[in-house]
């Protein structure tokens, strides 16, 4: 079984996609895979959506590296996955920190194996049950049986997996030498895979271990143990308070009524149905303590704009997330949620650009720092990007790359081959000498990489708990706790993400607000303010004469 494999989300490391890499592995006559990326969980959602498509039995895992000290660990359970999330979280964001005691404090429900002495010592005397010495060919394998010898730990069968074939590894090197700021020449054995670092066939896998079988049957031991579904199918809501689901929906009631009342005074058989009808569907999808939190983030700004379908819902009209009132424009709830819907309630809510940062440092303060994580922007590689990462990579100078950058600007056939990044014939022309038709072709299979996590604009996920127990977790430059995964996959392990986002517009009307107090002394209540039944702005709507025109 395969039990030590990367993807092209495995930052400068891994190649081929985790569609490719299932695609593979069901083609060779495996029935499971399992996907351990370096240091990280990046694309674990991905590859559980196509090992399901293709009917293999997908393993969650990661390889952790630091300093001289690595390991592979595989989920047995949800406490497992509790526990890597936990560790990989704490590798990013605790520098003095070593692999061996994360290890030891994070071990229950993991399988881990690693041929290194320093963790094998450490987790051997914690406790021997689920560890194992990783055996692998072209990385010191008889080393590693000799430490298995002398320790007494069953030794366990791998082959590191970088790529499907001989042109994956081509590119694996170019993404070492991009990791490494060098070039694919200078780089020595220890920076990149060996040559037989590829997914091979449970043939191939046997022949290389002739003198250790028992290795083999561990790496089915494993595989059998290790069968959990993955995380997800069920909601992560934020906690509002610490109030249960009933008392959540006891207090969005009571706010919505107060809310009602504020809008429409005294409210019609019309409102009140309405609204019954909105709480109860709430009430039964267990989304309140959702809507208490979104209402006491928006409630700390003066001037907010809920957007979207959430304009659909009275609910959210009441508690002032958004300022468009339904019935009056006839929207309809179901465009916003229904019965049938699966996934949870989407609400975008606009701050001024510049208060922004204060409604999150806000949150975080609220919340703690513990429950509160931005989702992240996976940036991979764009095509100019990557031809001159990999132009450098093969020793090109920056005149010889600026020229050719100009060139396939102007030119009608590379400048399409290069919008398209296809896997097309790369055109040979007396621009395009060796190396050249290499490095365009290398420069076209990275569009898919993952190079780098960035914070995303406004997407954050507010946990009811340590938000490391459902997700790995970095520090972003800018210092804030982020997600390894972005917005799809954080909805596909059931997290909930409210975006909270900067909008130019509504600081020019704050402003405009302020400027208009200040100089004629009449104040204008913006959540009372209705611009429409004022026939002098209709009439300059009319005619054009607003924002941006």
């Amino acid at each position: 079984m395969p039990l030590h494999v990367y993807s092209c989300h495995s930052p400068l490391w891994g190649v081929p996609t985790p569609g490719a890499l299932v695609e593979r592995a069901a083609a060779l006559g495996y029935d499971t895979l399992a996907l351990t990326e370096r240091n990280g969980l990046y694309g674990l959602h991905y590859f559980l959506e196509e090992a399901r498509r293709c009917s293999l039995n997908p393993l969650v895992g990661a390889e952790i590296q630091k300093s001289e000290d690595r390991a592979l660990c595989w989920v047995r359970d949800a406490t497992g996955y509790r526990n890597l999330c936990r560790l990989l979280s704490a590798l990013h964001s605790d520098p003095e920190a070593t692999l061996p005691a994360l290890l030891v404090r994070h071990r229950d429900g993991l399988v881990v194996a690693s041929d290194g002495p320093r963790v094998l010592g450490a987790l051997a005397r914690d406790g021997r049950q689920d560890l194992y010495v990783e055996v692998s060919p072209g990385h010191a394998m008889h080393r590693a049986l000799a430490e298995a010898r002398s320790r007494g730990l069953p030794p366990l069968a791998t082959v590191w997996a970088v790529g499907l074939d001989a042109a994956d590894l081509a590119v694996h090197r170019v993404l070492r030498a991009v990791a490494g700021k060098t070039t694919v020449f200078h780089l020595g054995s220890a920076d990149t895979a060996s040559p037989g670092d590829l997914l091979v066939g449970p043939e191939q896998l046997a022949a290389a271990f002739p003198h250790c079988p028992g290795a083999l049957a561990h790496t089915r031991r494993v595989a059998e143990a290790c069968r959990w579904d993955g995380p997800g199918g069920q909601f992560v809501f934020p906690s509002y308070r610490g109030l249960g689901p009933e008392q959540a929906c006891q207090e969005l009631r009571r706010r919505a009524l107060d809310g009602v009342h504020r809008r429409y005074g005294e409210p019609s058989p019309v409102v009140t149905a309405r609204l019954e009808k909105e709480l109860t569907l709430i009430h039964d999808k267990g989304f309140a303590s959702y809507f208490l939190v979104v209402g006491e983030i928006v409630a700390g700004s003066p001037l907010t704009c809920g957007r979207g379908s959430a304009a659909a819902s009275l609910v959210a009209y009441a508690l002032g997330i958004t300022h468009v009132d339904p019935l009056r424009h006839n929207l309809f709830f179901e465009r916003f949620l229904h019965a049938g819907r699966q996934d949870p309630p989407d609400i975008d809510v606009d701050f001024p650009w510049d208060e922004r940062d204060r409604v999150l440092d806000e949150v975080f303060r609220v919340y703690g720092p513990r429950r509160v994580a931005m989702v992240a922007n996976q940036v991979g590689f764009k095509w100019r990007g990557a031809l001159r990462e990999v132009a450098r990579a093969y020793g090109v100078p920056a005149d010889e790359i600026r020229r050719v950058e100009r060139e396939l600007r102007h030119s009608a056939e590379l400048g399409a081959w290069a919008a398209s990044c296809g896997l097309g014939r790369v055109p040979e022309t007396p621009l395009l000498a060796p190396p050249w038709p290499e490095i365009l072709a290398v420069a076209a299979r990275l569009g898919e990489h993952l190079r780098h996590l960035s914070v995303h604009c406004g997407g954050v996920v507010i946990a009811p708990d340590d938000i490391r127990d459902h997700a790995p977790v970095q520090v972003a430059a800018k210092g804030v706790p982020v997600l390894q995964w972005e917005k799809e996959q954080t909805e596909a392990a059931g997290l909930v993400k409210i975006d909270l986002l900067g909008n130019r517009s509504l600081a020019v009307i704050r402003d405009t607000l302020e400027a208009v107090a200040r100089h004629t002394g009449h104040g204008i209540d913006y959540a009372a303010w209705n611009p429409l039944a004022d026939p002098k702005t209709c009439e300059l709507v009319r005619r054009g004469e607003t924002l941006g025109c």
